[in-house]
């Protein structure tokens, strides 16, 4: 669902329950974008959601409760550490003339440590993409599913995470793929070539004629 992200920022924390409409394909959905960065005039636009991010939405429903109004909220975490047992004690009044047995109204049971979620109402802030992105990256790494990167390569990768790195990902694993120009301007709304052009300038000096012919006699 990240990878394929084809919305900005600013356009996913405003998505509603109700943007999202059944497609032709029944494990799939349309989005429906009202408005954006690059739609000043307001004329919307579609955006296909593969099955594989329906699954994780509805996942995401199902967990949270969300029925209606914004899809991605804030959410307040509060961790609570574990706790020993407190036996109940005997505590000596302060005249020392008499003795108090509190045993059964003092004792503490054992706490487990947990971890508590409270779903508000309001939708996220744009500004907040950009550490969701490096705390799945951070997790994933934690729990061995990046193999391939060291400690030092996770905190280079971490230094040039923002909320717009999904949507250049896209763009070059679209390019990657061989899809020409239009397609990319298409898919991920481009206005102009000059942005997906840019972002893939190293990956076209890579895939050229040159890189090609290199690979082959390399």
């Amino acid at each position: 669902m990240v990878r394929e992200r084809r919305v900005r920022a600013s356009e996913l924390v405003v998505i509603d329950v109700t943007d999202i409409t059944e497609a032709l394909d029944p494990e799939a959905r349309l989005l429906t974008i009202a408005r954006s960065k690059g739609d000043p005039e307001g004329e919307g636009a579609t955006a296909y959601l593969s099955p594989r991010s329906v699954r994780a939405i509805a996942a995401w429903r199902a967990a949270s409760g969300i029925e209606a109004g914004p899809l991605f909220r804030r959410v307040q975490v509060r961790r609570y550490k574990a706790r020993k047992a407190v036996p109940g004690r005997r505590i000596d009044s302060i005249s020392s003339r008499e003795t108090w047995d509190l045993r059964k109204t003092l004792p503490k049971p054992a706490v487990a440590a947990r971890v508590e979620y409270d779903i508000g109402t309001a939708a996220l802030h744009p500004g907040s993409i950009g550490p969701i992105w490096r705390a799945i990256i951070n997790q994933a790494f934690e729990r061995g599913a990046l193999p391939d990167l060291t400690k030092d390569d996770l905190e280079r990768l971490l230094k040039g995470i923002s909320a717009h790195s999904t949507r250049v990902g896209l763009n070059q694993d679209l390019f990657v793929v061989g899809e020409d120009l239009a397609g990319i301007m298409d898919a991920l709304r481009w206005k102009s070539p000059r942005m997906p052009l840019a972002y893939n300038r190293n990956l076209a000096a890579e895939q050229g004629a040159a890189g090609r012919l290199m690979a082959k006699i390399g």
